[in-house]
């Protein structure tokens, strides 16, 4: 079992550690809703080290990446990132990710730390260009301070105006004494924030001073679980839950991230799903009645016939009310569709909603 950095720091802190995709990871601290609503409406840090990283470089690192994801990575100018996914030969996703363009020809590629090995192997093997490969995972930490105060909160660490980086925007800037930092105004919560990522020798350092920039606006470390509602109220997907190797983007919701404007892995396949229309559709619902739906509850229509399967489902903590996402035939993906979710025995009233659940 691996482990982050910041390892003996979150034991002294408290947490309940838990193995997660190979890494033994802090779950949680005071509890799921507390360090929920101190992200919806304060600021609290995520270490997500456990996540993984590599740099696409040289002349034909460009014509790599186009080749392999589904966005349009020539949109990219130094300074900002973009979310894609990798398409597999068989019309499912090898995984979702963030691409950085970090120089002209050097991007960075951070994807899912149960999918690093994966990812790794996948690009290798569609890397006929010769664009050369670096897997810098172990090396670096990844430290996610979220929430509305964030960026009071961190602006004493850099000298950089912390306001003026738009959304999914980054610089590579001083932070808590250390230069050549990456700070990235993104984030998995809908809450606002940054995503730092730094050495694994530095990282005890930045987290300290984070604390200590932060105290004034009572920050706390938040665990997995709250990073899991979080982003569940906000509709992201979760790679493993709501996309996997059988899911395509398009019936993923993803169409607007998989451009045809270029060639990629099984592209032509892709665009005729999209002109065709896919059989299910990946949809948010609510429940109308108490109850918390879970992965792999069953589906159904009013008349009790299975329609889907859910695949991401919670108790949202900013709502107070179930909360899901799961796919259905199209038949009934539509807004406002009546659909069932059956918990243990009862079949449990619910709507189809567009995410996100969450209104900021």
């Amino acid at each position: 079992m691996k482990t982050t950095a910041l390892q003996s720091t979150h034991e002294a802190l408290g947490a309940k550690m838990v193995p997660f995709a190979g890494y033994l990871m802090p779950v949680q601290y005071e509890g799921v809703n507390t360090e929920h609503e101190t992200v919806r409406k304060g600021v609290g840090v995520f270490d997500v080290s456990h996540m993984g990283e590599f740099l696409i470089e040289g002349p034909n690192a460009l014509a790599l990446i186009q080749s392999i994801s589904s966005n349009d990575a020539s949109k990219l100018t130094i300074g900002k990132a973009q979310y894609s996914c990798f398409p597999n030969d068989q019309g499912g996703i090898v995984d979702d990710l963030i691409i950085y363009r970090i120089k002209e020809h050097t991007y960075l590629l951070v994807v899912n730390a149960s999918n690093i090995e994966k990812d790794w192997d996948w690009i290798d093997s569609k890397n006929t260009m010769g664009a050369e490969m670096k897997n810098i995972s172990d090396d670096y930490s990844l430290l996610a301070v979220q929430g509305p105060k964030a960026i009071e909160a961190m602006q004493s660490l850099s000298s950089i105006d912390l306001a003026s980086i738009p959304f999914y925007n980054f610089v590579v800037a001083d932070f808590a004494g250390f230069e050549h930092v990456i700070i990235s105004a993104t984030g998995y919560t809908g809450s606002g924030g940054f995503e730092i990522y730094c050495k694994n020798s530095e990282v005890k350092q930045v987290w300290e001073a984070i604390f200590d920039a932060g105290a004034r606006f009572d920050i706390k470390p938040i665990g997995l679980a709250a990073r899991d509602t979080l982003r569940l109220e906000m509709g992201y997907c979760l790679y493993g839950n709501d996309i996997d190797d059988h899911t395509s983007p398009i019936e993923a919701g993803l169409g607007w991230i998989t451009k045809f404007s270029k060639p990629f892995t099984n592209s032509e396949a892709l665009q005729i799903e999209k002109q065709e229309g896919s059989k299910r559709r990946l949809v948010g619902f609510e429940l109308l009645e108490r109850g918390i739906p879970r992965k792999d509850y069953t589906i159904e229509d009013i008349n009790g016939n299975k329609i889907g399967t859910v695949t991401s489902g919670t108790m949202a903590p900013s709502l107070g009310k179930g909360i899901g996402m799961g796919y259905v035939l199209v038949s009934h993906s539509a807004v406002g569709s009546e659909i069932r979710i059956a918990i243990r025995k009862q079949k449990v009233a619910a709507k189809v909603v567009k995410p996100p659940f969450y209104k900021i």
